[in-house]
């Protein structure tokens, strides 16, 4: 039986913990939050205010790292040195230094597994997508545009500041809600040949990080993308992903995949399971992608999403701020 930890118990740990506790096979031996109040969440599980305590203490097979940006590095830093397998919560890193140097840890240590929380990947509509892509039955992709219009006030940023600030946070709205659309436009696009990108701040909130960015995504392969994502709308509208191909169009919204027939009617194809209540937009597939992680833990199997594999979107929103900066497209280089 495996033995596993979380290490923060925010938001994003309640979609966690119950994966971990419904697994026969895992045992949720230790939790780890600085603030004592939270003991009594998790009460069948050790309690520490110190990771690196929890380290030394308990005999861990995996750690889930559900924490603030800032310390994904340091955190899965010690937990690969002290050989144990990581699943962690996006982003890699802050930024493209801070990615590149857990790569290159999991390349050191192929004994320890780390896996990146990108469970979009697993949704029901995203696979059936990546199929129609590679059967090659409509064409190569001429297009890909992905939409996040996303709603933030300003009590998201007071209540937990780290958000607006980039020493601690590594951006915006890119690095927070649309680093999963980011992933799968480069999934389907293939290598990035250049990026020209534009930040901006429409919201008054006083942050330092962007609230919206736009870019267009030139693919290697002739693939054009077109990639914008706001908190500055005035609500949560679904995500979008839309595929040009040669001989047909795809859209993936409000978790539904669809096909614009040859009469230009919408045909579903397939629908994604949802999480019950106001978080539905995380969607269900994060249980799906634990549990594999898990069993390749279990098997020594590689089926899941590497470091390596989340590398490039944070080296996306890297070139997009770089290009907004100096206002030109940016060509990418290896």
């Amino acid at each position: 039986m495996l033995k596993a930890a979380l290490i923060g118990l925010g938001d994003i740990s309640k979609i966690h913990l119950p994966a971990i506790k419904e697994n026969p096979n895992v045992e949720l031996t230790a939790v780890c939050d600085v603030n004592e109040d939270l003991r009594t969440l998790v009460p069948e599980a050790r309690f520490y205010t110190d990771y690196q305590d929890m380290l030394e203490s308990e005999a861990l097979d995996v750690v889930h790292i559900c924490l603030p940006h800032y310390l994904h590095n340091p955190v899965t830093k010690a937990c690969i040195e002290k050989g144990v397998h990581v699943f962690l919560e996006k982003p890699l890193g802050l930024n493209t230094e801070e990615a590149l140097e857990i790569v290159n840890l999991e390349e050191a240590h192929q004994e320890v597994k780390v896996c990146v929380c990108f469970q979009n990947r697993y949704n029901e509509s995203f696979e059936m997508l990546q199929k129609i892509a590679l059967s090659g039955e409509y064409g190569k992709i001429v297009g890909i545009k992905g939409l996040v219009a996303w709603y933030r006030p300003k009590s998201y940023y007071d209540v937990k500041p780290w958000r607006g600030q980039m020493e601690y946070a590594g951006g915006g709205v890119m690095i927070n809600q649309a680093l999963h659309t980011l992933d799968l436009m480069q999934l389907l696009g293939g290598k990035i040949e250049s990026i020209r990108g534009s930040l901006d701040q429409l919201l008054d909130y006083g942050i330092e990080v962007e609230d919206t960015a736009s870019a267009r995504i030139q693919f290697e392969n002739g693939v054009t993308g077109l990639f914008f994502a706001t908190n500055a709308n005035a609500e949560n509208s679904s995500v979008e992903l839309e595929v040009i191909f040669e001989k047909g169009k795809f859209t993936i919204k409000d978790s539904i995949l669809t096909r614009v027939t040859e009469n230009g009617e919408k045909e579903e194809l397939v629908e994604d399971a949802k999480l019950p209540g106001s978080k539905f937009y995380y969607g269900a597939s994060h249980v799906k992608l634990i549990h594999q992680f898990y069993q390749c833990i279990e098997q020594g199997t590689e089926n899941y999403v590497h470091a390596k594999d989340a590398f490039p979107a944070i080296q996306i929103i890297d070139i997009i701020r770089k290009s907004s900066d100096s206002k030109q497209a940016i060509q990418l280089e290896g």
